[in-house]
């Protein structure tokens, strides 16, 4: 892929403004996508856009290959007769403005949503049935177990797939046959969200592409056990025989956790996987580019080696590193897909072999600047080194550089935050007071000699740490940021766009 030099911005389409609760794919993520454009970006980056289940997650999806119905715009809706302007008088009640209330959003937009459905089934022209019979026949392959998967699980009250009845939780043949004739309405309302959803993400995809914006999707290396991924192909996860796991992901003790990090995801079993000649994983790659441009995998370390953790563990603290894949899986993906538009997310532990892996096939990897200024951090995950990776002097051009990622604080809670250590080493080596650390941190990623620069909107915003889209290892408030109403001025595009021409981005 031709990697050419260029920056964009990290911001989700729930964070996006809007009158209903939640970011959708409506006139606000248009709007979005001309601020892109007249700030000079060329990139947007998103998290997961699959439906998100256990806290609210997008990284922990219902499917690693269906969207997200809340995504869906109810406004596009009505344009299309599938909903009547009054029926969004009660979903506008759900919007806070500044975070997301995802119990009361799911309560009054999926109903909507489902009735939306019901009315395409009634009444949708014959140009749209048909065009709604293409997109089932043409991902059928993962469509018709989503559609099943979503549906039983609604019927069984949301509860684990693993808890339903032991004929449909183990998918046995008969009870597959009689949970699709008892929820064959439900199965169909599934599938029409689906296709919502498919249809205008699509279309702003194509409307941002015609502005010569890319758009940067993400790929977590695992999947939810509460997923139909895991639900359909049980054979590919470390499950016993009643669908419970044997084994799951997470990362040892560190620096940043005394007992590690216990994620909880099935494993994959390779060997099954490489019988297959990796076909899940091709399907996933192709389902992904269908809807993006570039794709970031999350965890690629996990490729070369993977924490192996008992499931009755407690914590992380047990487990073991086990050898992965490593390029088999690219290989195949290669051979299938040809060349691959991929960054990797190089976090980490990173030994020789991660480094080899990515530079074999040409895959950036990531820089993020905030851990350029803390010595321990860095000590802990490399090791002795003789130059800190993360500062910018020591970059080479195929890397992705952050100010920072969902997963850390913002720049301005970041720069509050840190011992007076790592805030003097900061302005010494930007060359900065505390007046606009943001921006000196952004000049930063701009001016480096990555080929890619990507900034979260929180820290374009001058935003604090009550606007961190994330903290690992908690439950509660992440995930419910929201870019405030107003703040996609002229003056903010500008800016940045005069920082695109000063640095050929």
């Amino acid at each position: 892929m031709d990697w050419s030099r260029a920056s964009g911005i990290l911001l989700h389409p729930t964070s996006l403004p809007g009158r209903f609760g939640i970011g959708d794919l409506g006139s606000e993520a248009y709007r979005w996508v001309d601020f892109l454009a007249q700030s000079g970006q060329k990139l947007w980056q998103v998290l997961p856009l699959g439906p998100t289940g256990y806290a609210d997650s997008p990284y922990a999806c219902l499917s690693a290959f269906a969207g997200n119905p809340l995504l869906i715009s109810p406004e596009r809706m009505v344009a299309l007769g599938d909903l009547d302007p009054d029926d969004l008088e009660g979903l506008s009640e759900t919007a806070s403005g500044e975070r997301i209330d995802y119990g009361a959003v799911i309560e009054a937009k999926m109903p909507l949503l489902q009735e939306a459905a019901r009315r395409f089934l009634e009444r949708a022209s014959p140009e749209r049935r048909a065009d709604f019979a293409r997109f089932c026949e043409e991902n059928e392959a993962w469509l018709d177990d989503y559609a099943l998967f979503a549906a039983a699980k609604q019927y069984h009250d949301n509860v684990i797939w693993s808890e339903w009845e032991a004929g449909i939780a183990l998918r046995q043949e008969a009870a597959l046959r009689a949970w699709k004739d008892k929820l064959a309405g439900e199965i169909a309302i599934q599938r029409v969200l689906q296709y919502f959803f498919r249809a205008q993400w699509l279309a702003l995809r194509a409307y941002a592409n015609g502005q010569g914006i890319r758009i940067i999707g993400d790929v977590p290396i695992f999947c939810a056990h509460d997923s139909a991924d895991v639900w359909a192909n049980p054979a590919l996860f470390t499950l016993d025989e009643d669908g419970h796991p044997t084994h799951i992901s997470g990362v040892p003790p560190d620096y940043f956790s005394e007992t590690g990090q216990r994620w909880g995801n099935p494993l994959y079993r390779w060997d099954k996987m490489a019988a297959r000649g990796y076909a899940w994983w091709v399907a996933r790659m192709q389902a992904t580019l269908d809807t993006v441009d570039i794709v970031r995998i999350d965890h690629f370390r996990g490729f070369i080696a993977y924490w192996e953790i008992p499931a009755d563990e407690p914590t992380a603290v047990h487990g073991r590193w086990v050898p992965g894949p490593e390029a088999a899986v690219f290989e195949a993906l290669e051979d299938r897909l040809g060349k691959l538009p991929i960054l990797a997310e190089d976090l980490g532990v990173i030994t020789p072999q991660v480094i080899g892996l990515r530079e074999r096939f040409g895959f950036p990897g990531m820089k993020i600047l905030q851990f350029a200024f803390d010595e321990e951090a860095l000590h802990a995950s490399f090791g002795d080194y003789e130059r800190n990776p993360f500062l910018p002097h020591n970059y080479t051009q195929s890397f992705c550089v952050y100010t920072g990622t969902h997963d850390n604080d913002t720049a301005l809670g970041w720069f509050e935050n840190c011992s007076p250590a790592e805030r003097q080493r900061a302005m010494s080596y930007l060359g900065c007071d505390e007046h606009e650390f943001h921006w000196s941190l952004i000049r930063a990623a701009m001016a480096s000699v990555a080929d890619i620069a990507i900034v979260p909107m929180q820290d374009v915003l001058a935003l604090g740490s009550e606007a961190r889209m994330n903290l690992p290892g908690t439950t509660g408030d992440n995930w419910t940021w929201r870019c405030p109403d107003g703040a996609l001025s002229a003056e903010l595009a500008a800016r940045l766009a005069e920082m695109v021409a000063l640095y050929e981005r």
